[in-house]
């Protein structure tokens, strides 16, 4: 893809965003819910709690408005081994149309480029095992597997095994 533009999102582009963000959630099998995606973003960015890149296909001359591909979500957070700032890439979506035209490699290398222009010292991300074309995607750009550790999940309040309740 030849006229793919990656760019920080802000607070003005929630519009443009949102829609994007709530197929992310419905490629998750999450419910479609336009006001639950706005709302979502519209606190992180508000926040500073992530960081949002938007690609899009420069002006489209009809409309005189960018077409959007797709983005990519960022959250800062920490290493404490490392003793250093690293980014979640939690995120990461592109439209149907837009798929196999090179969006996907040119987000995760904006991550990289705003990563190193941060000091951020490493970007991590977990994906569904079954989602192989994101895994050849992510070893194609030099992502390595973790096959370390194991990721654990914990939902506060569901209830542990083994355990009765009186």
């Amino acid at each position: 893809m030849s006229a793919c533009r990656i760019r920080l999102a802000g607070l003005d582009d929630l519009d443009t965003l949102a829609p994007l963000f709530n197929a992310y959630r419905q490629f998750y099998e999450q419910p479609d819910d336009l006001a639950l995606a706005r709302g979502f973003l519209q606190q992180r960015l508000q926040r500073g709690e992530s960081v949002v890149l938007l690609a899009d296909a420069g002006t489209d001359t009809a409309e005189g408005a960018a077409r959007s591909l797709g983005f990519c979500q960022l959250y800062p957070s920490f290493c404490s081994v490392e003793a250093e700032p690293i980014f979640t890439l939690y995120d990461l979506f592109v439209t149907d149309d837009a798929r196999r035209l090179g969006v996907g490699r040119a987000l995760l290398r904006a991550a990289e480029s705003l990563a190193l222009e941060r000091g951020v010292a490493r970007l991590d991300l977990t994906t569904a095992r079954s989602n192989h074309r994101a895994q050849a995607l992510y070893e194609s750009e030099g992502w390595v597997l973790d096959e370390v550790f194991l990721a654990y999940q914990r939902y506060p309040g569901a209830p542990r095994p083994g355990l009765k309740r009186a």
